[in-house]
């Protein structure tokens, strides 16, 4: 389904509208009926009432959509286009820190890691990002399977290097050494403190949802496709995290190394070839390159559906697809402007732009617990689920457990500092911020949102 062919979809607002808007249940008596003398006054009282409470009953999913799955909406709805907003200049960070790590290891007395020049790194690589998106989105795809390629056989040789080129750690210090490098007093705790970076890497399978409606039979195999990249992804990575474990070396100098990545210390202690470094460090740059541009497409995609259901300022212009272009032009224009505001904030401070970055991880976290949890609501009410090509079965029930679980301790996390009692200038201030932005929320649908916002399961009802 082409972005430009909408009309089939806001065609259904107006009546949708009709259909959700609930008339004030009347208590009067039914038919004009007045309580009666004697011994029938109590019975047709009764009467009345119990036909009220019947009316009330058959208008209760009229009001819940109206007094909790709207406002539940549009609350995860803003949260979750933070997260993919946040991420933006998240995933171009990756990019440019590992371009600084190379020309460091070059010429490690290299000026190229101050605020302003990692600022512009960051905008240059969000340009390219957004630039792709705009002139070669029919690329997309193509590219994607070609570095999916270059992911695989790059995990293979990276697997090759280390294991081959490297000295080892024995497994009893792999397996059985445990560091509380946080400083937390705890190693449990500052192992849950830790997974935050690389829970960042596995956020985002939401993306394939955001692209659902250009592509082919979306409905099988959008979330086969969501289920197996995180499982095989999730091996590979199990995998090269041990081998890293088993071939990292001294673990302080490579913390402390003139790069300031630890990944490309490793590489240069493996191989001893600075040509080397450079060609295997290549492979992750382009490879974090190419997430980015999948971010970039992603996050715009779903400001427009959020947009196309009246949910953002300014709707009409986001929401709108120009005529001759099959991508949502304006969307990605404005992803570019707030990712660059977003960077921006780095010229003066980086605690700034690391606190909303790390806000990320929040949001995202925050919308999927709302997501999997209404499914479990309804799994554990007995209701029936939607129509689905593609479904978990009796699994369904312990998968949510498992994920919700997961997800809440990662939601916590996620607001903790590096180290515990940090100065106000090393305070992880997102939640300062995720509560500011849910409480803008609730103000702005409570004041005006509410009279125009469609929640998306309203027109999946009706369709």
């Amino acid at each position: 389904m082409e972005l430009g062919n909408v009309k089939a979809i806001d065609g259904k607002l107006d009546a949708q509208v009709e259909a959700t808007s609930v008339p004030s249940p009347d208590f009067t008596y039914e038919d004009g009926l007045q309580p009666q003398k004697g011994s029938t006054q109590a019975d047709v009282i009764d009467m009345s009432r119990m036909g009220k409470r019947q009316e009330l009953q058959e208008r209760w999913p009229q009001w819940r959509q109206l007094l909790v799955d709207n406002p539940l909406s549009y609350i995860v709805g803003w949260l979750a286009l933070l997260g993919w907003v946040t991420g933006c200049p998240s995933a171009a960070q990756l990019t440019s820190t590992l371009v600084q790590g190379l020309i460091l290891l070059k010429n490690e007395n290299a000026n190229v890691a101050t605020l302003w020049q990692t600022t512009l790194f960051i905008m240059i690589f969000l340009i390219i990002a957004v630039a792709f998106n705009l002139f070669l989105a029919g690329k997309l795809p193509l590219a994607e399977g070609i570095f999916l390629i270059v992911h695989i056989f790059g995990y293979f040789a990276f697997l090759i290097v280390l294991w081959t080129m490297s000295d080892h750690a024995p497994a009893s210090q792999v397996f059985g050494t445990f560091t509380d490098g946080g400083g937390w007093g705890n190693v449990g705790l500052s192992c849950l403190v830790g997974i935050t970076t690389p829970l960042w890497c596995f956020l985002g399978p939401d993306a394939g949802a955001h692209m659902s409606e250009e592509l082919k039979d979306a409905g099988r195999v959008l979330p086969s496709a969501m289920v197996w990249a995180t499982f095989f992804n999730g091996l590979l990575g199990l995998t090269m995290i041990i081998t890293l474990c088993f071939c990292i070396g001294d673990i302080d100098a490579v913390l402390n190394s003139s790069t300031g990545i630890p990944i490309i210390q490793v590489l240069y202690n493996a191989t001893g070839s600075f040509n080397g470094t450079v060609v295997m460090t290549t492979v992750l740059i382009v490879l974090s390159m190419v997430g980015t541009i999948t971010v970039i497409a992603a996050t715009s995609r779903q400001m427009w559906a959020f947009a196309r259901d009246k949910g953002l300022p300014f709707s009409s212009y986001i929401e709108h697809v120009r005529p001759g272009w099959d991508i949502p032009l304006n969307a990605i224009i404005v992803t570019l402007i707030l990712s660059l505001l977003i960077t921006a904030l780095n010229f003066g401070s980086d605690v700034a732009l690391n606190a909303i970055i790390s806000l990320s991880n929040a949001a995202l976290i925050f919308s999927y617990m709302a997501s999997i949890g209404c499914i479990r609501l309804k799994r554990f009410r007995n209701e029936p689920l939607l129509p689905r090509r593609w479904s978990l079965g009796k699994f369904g029930a312990p998968i949510n457990d498992a994920a919700l679980a997961f997800l809440a301790v990662g939601f916590v996390m996620s607001f903790f500092p590096i180290t515990p009692l940090p100065a106000p200038a090393d305070m992880n201030w997102a939640i300062v911020i995720f509560v500011f932005v849910i409480v803008a929320a609730v103000i702005n649908y409570v004041v005006s949102a509410r009279k125009y916002y469609i929640a998306p399961v309203a027109l999946v009802k009706e369709l």
